[in-house]
């Protein structure tokens, strides 16, 4: 022996811990309580929505829930917490944006570490579902089955295209909460009453989309709310919860929108692509309730596991997002390379309610290999040294943040997959977000002085 004392092995859940406990007091534990909870509900709602099977004629159908088992509608009201994603984000964005001005600091180096967070977690997603995509071609995979499991598992982009806009746009939105408050949250809600009567009355064509901006903003603000003390009393964010449930039950019962929260096969609206008055009153709702709960939820955190457990998740809660669909897939492509095992269960049965536990965890032994794999990309994008020596140009960020979002949003519209070509691949799409990455990252007025001297 050498008299050395050899140190402990630090695991994922003492490393959490230490972090934890490095938490400074003012931290508002909710805020992050809340970021895990509603990215964990996402999850599950995939795993029980998606349900393809095999039918009697061998052949792959890809099943929707909410369309088998009509009721099922009702739980995207629990489910569909996006709004609660927005609401947290505006808390979030307010106290850094804030932070961000008070130490003299550029909007683009605020904003380009930021969209360096949301973006690199993407990129190895996009890489190995692009290698997916060719091998599964070039296999003679049938095409149409590739292009499901490549749109299916690349489902959750088309979130982060949104979230990055809405982030780039924070000076723009802050300084309205700061000069109107609950105005602005007013205001925006008018317009996207305005955009949804345009749309669904006068049949105006395309500016429902519009709406994308309109009420991700307006949860948006009211994170800003929240940030600043408006919500510290329950009554009042219990009162906002009663709005909002209210003129969800007025809209779906007698309004033209739909029980379900996200879209449904074989229905005219779908609340959520583009996000319609009734996805907004839903998300109010939803704000309400957890903003009354917030006292309770904070004396709760106080407990040093529950608050590591919090800790260890968000620590890689983007990578769960992004990968948990792509455990769902390959899970179901092992069963259909067994002869379809598991897979000749209508969804609906009681069988298929039975053999969700089974599912379930099989979708979590896989989703953590691989969370634990690309979780150091997430890691990398939120470390100060992935920027460069000086800030980006705005030109630059602007044709990145550009880039990165249309290649996110082609891919939710069109996948990557493609019917045509050797390769199946629409690489047009899968380049856009690592060329946007790239200018962000390398496109610095150091690099560019560096380079010209």
């Amino acid at each position: 022996m050498n008299g050395k004392t050899a140190r402990p092995r630090k695991t994922v859940w003492s490393r959490a811990r230490a972090m934890a406990e490095m938490a400074p007091p003012e931290r508002n534990r909710y805020v992050d309580f809340l970021r895990g909870l509603s990215i964990l509900a996402v999850v599950v709602g995939h795993w029980l929505v998606a349900a393809p099977y095999v039918d009697g004629a061998g052949d792959v159908v890809g099943g929707n829930l909410l369309g088998i088992i009509p009721w099922t509608q009702w739980l995207t009201w629990v489910f569909q917490v996006m709004p609660l994603f927005f609401l947290v984000g505006g808390f979030s964005n307010g106290v850094s944006w804030s932070s961000n001005r008070r130490e003299g600091q550029t909007y683009s180096h605020w904003f380009s570490s930021r969209f360096r967070r949301l973006i690199y977690p993407v990129l190895p997603l996009f890489a190995i579902w692009t290698a997916i995509a060719m091998f599964g071609t070039l296999a003679g995979i049938e095409r149409g089955i590739v292009a499901m499991a490549a749109q299916l598992a690349l489902i959750p982009v088309w979130f982060l295209s949104v979230y990055i806009m809405v982030t780039a746009v924070v000076p723009l939105s802050h300084a309205a909460w700061r000069r109107y408050g609950m105005g602005s949250v007013a205001a925006l809600i008018a317009c996207a009453v305005a955009v949804d009567a345009a749309t669904y009355l006068l049949d105006v064509p395309y500016i429902k989309y519009t709406n994308f901006a309109f009420i991700w903003v307006a949860i948006h603000q009211l994170g800003y709310a929240w940030g600043e003390g408006r919500f510290a009393n329950p009554a009042r964010a219990l009162a906002m919860a009663a709005a909002g449930l209210a003129a969800l039950l007025l809209l779906v019962f007698a309004g033209p929108y739909p029980v379900a929260m996200i879209g449904v096969p074989g229905n005219t609206i779908t609340n959520s692509m583009p996000p319609t008055i009734a996805l907004l009153a839903l998300g109010i709702a939803q704000a309400g309730i957890a903003l009354a709960l917030e006292p309770q939820a904070r004396r709760m955190l106080d407990n040093m596991r529950i608050w590591t457990g919090v800790v260890l998740i968000n620590g890689m809660i983007m990578s769960v997002y992004l990968w948990h669909l792509t455990a769902f897939v390959l899970v179901l492509v092992a069963a259909w390379l067994l002869g379809g095992v598991g897979l000749g269960v209508e969804p609906g049965g009681a069988a298929w309610w039975l053999t969700r536990p089974v599912w379930f965890a099989l979708y979590i032994a896989l989703t953590l290999p691989l969370v634990m794999l690309f979780a150091r990309y997430e890691q990398a994008g939120a470390n100060p040294k992935a920027a460069g020596k000086g800030d980006v140009p705005h030109w630059r960020l602007l044709l990145g943040l550009i880039l990165a979002c249309i290649g996110l949003g082609a891919t939710a519209v069109l996948s990557i997959a493609t019917p045509n070509g050797v390769l199946g691949v629409r690489f047009w799409i899968v380049i856009l977000p690592f060329i946007g990455g790239a200018l962000v990252r390398f496109g610095t007025l150091y690099d560019w002085t560096a380079k010209r001297t």
